[in-house]
């Protein structure tokens, strides 16, 4: 493995992916990667978490096309103006030219919208939450990276509607607790920072963006919530009918997270030996390695066939490896693939009633008893979980650091004032200079 460091992170970062067997880039398409079956169950095991708490909260799950005409795309022309570059056209269809040009899905507002003027009627219908988990596309003409920078997006969009703008705030409210929950799974810290007008999502009253930072103390974006206000319900005329009779224009709001999230969780808790993966998310929590000799072969594999049936039937996910090779190639394997608990059995163990653990994310090795085999891999995997939070928390914490001017800025993530004009920004930004080689985060004063 390549080690990492802040200055070599990129190039970490792609052989990682490479060698953990999370995607594959070599489809015929640049930034179009293919899903590999680790990386698909990862990803999997993400959606599932967000599914649950949108399904807990009174989100329904629905499913858009992905074509939208471009007379109802045009609609709004912030928005249009913000994805007009970025936007897959399909003009043709077999021999035929189109009457009305089809953008393949950057995002939904303009898909789902007009379906939303004929399905709100009375107030009686709101609050309308729905959402849905699909994939979007946009042509990221800058170099691709698997997961952080794709031109076909794994994407989670949920889209509310409310009868005043205090309750769309409330829904806004909502959208950041189940954030905290999703994070708190992938162990990532991140920050909560108000968009620039001129960064803000196209069309959006305001938006927060989700970050967090990255080994070499650049920000990633992994999300965002949008307040709308009545910024589409205006021009999709998305009207409802109060308890007085009159017709108002609902407000509303959007939350969306993609694929980046598995980038993040890759960059924040990888090391030099590969993934370390958090044990809500990895596709197995215990990978069991026999350490088998010739005169106890046979006893040692069935005590760890019975390990793993165990632990399979106490829900932990896990995996026994009887591969025909040595242990520390073993060994080698799970680590790049960031298993967070391995337990080695060999004829010792078996004759002294312990299991040998060693623990993915700090290296900590010891035993379980075998009579308390569930109850301890289950406290190990909480305490990795909790360890692994805080482990990111104190990077993130040190990384953010306040300066007085731009004259001299450190390797870090930096705050300090603003005063709030667009050229101040743009200045911030380094635009008109050389990249500074860090993300500069700024405040309003």
């Amino acid at each position: 493995m390549i080690p990492l460091d802040g200055k070599n992170y990129a190039e970490w970062y792609l052989d990682i992916v490479e060698k953990a067997g999370l995607s594959d880039k070599r489809y015929p398409i640049k930034g179009m990667n293919v899903w590999t079956p680790y990386g698909w169950k990862i990803m999997r095991s993400i959606d599932g978490f967000i599914r649950d708490e949108l399904d807990d909260t009174g989100h329904d799950e629905v499913c858009f096309p992905l074509l939208i005409p471009e007379t109802e795309f045009k609609k709004e022309k912030d928005h249009i103006k913000g994805f007009d570059s970025e936007v897959y056209w399909v003009t043709k269809a077999g021999d035929n030219e189109l009457d009305v040009p089809l953008v393949v899905r950057p995002t939904s507002e303009t898909a789902m919208y007009p379906m939303f003027s004929l399905w709100i009627r009375s107030h009686q219908d709101l609050p309308l939450k729905i959402y849905q988990i699909v994939n979007t596309f946009r042509y990221e003409t800058k170099q691709t990276r698997p997961f952080i920078r794709v031109r076909e997006i794994h994407f989670f969009e949920s889209h509310t509607c409310h009868d005043t703008e205090e309750d769309a705030q409330r829904q806004i409210d909502e959208d950041l607790s189940i954030l905290e929950k999703v994070m708190d799974r992938l162990c990532l810290p991140y920050f909560l920072l108000k968009r620039t007008d001129w960064d803000k999502f196209p069309g959006a009253h305001y938006t927060v963006g989700i970050d967090t930072v990255m080994p070499n103390y650049r920000t990633l974006q992994l999300g965002s919530v949008h307040h709308y206000r009545t910024n589409f319900s205006v021009p999709y005329d998305i009207t409802y009918e109060d308890e007085s009779g009159e017709h108002k224009h609902v407000h509303q709001t959007t939350y969306g997270m993609s694929e980046r999230l598995l980038g993040a969780v890759i960059s924040v808790h990888g090391d030099d030996k590969g993934l370390v993966m958090p044990p809500d998310i990895a596709p197995y929590q215990v990978v069991i390695i026999p350490i088998i000799s010739k005169k106890n072969a046979e006893e040692v594999k069935l005590e760890a066939e019975k390990i793993a049936l165990i632990l399979r039937e106490s829900g932990v996910r896990t995996h026994l490896d009887n591969r025909d090779d040595r242990p520390g190639s073993k060994f080698y394997d799970w680590e790049i693939k960031g298993v967070p608990l391995r337990l080695e059995l060999g004829a010792r163990d078996i004759e002294n009633e312990v299991i040998t653990f060693a623990r993915r994310d700090n290296g900590e090795k010891g035993t379980i008893s075998s009579d308390s085999l569930v109850s301890g891999v289950r406290l190990i995997l909480a305490e990795i979980k909790k360890d692994m939070r805080s482990k990111a928390e104190a990077f993130q914490a040190s990384s953010v650091l306040p300066i007085g001017s731009l004259d001299d800025v450190p390797e870090r993530v930096v705050t300090f004032p603003w005063c709030g004009s667009v050229e101040c920004g743009g200045e911030s930004r380094g635009e008109g200079h050389q990249d500074p080689g860090h993300t500069v985060s700024c405040g309003e004063a």
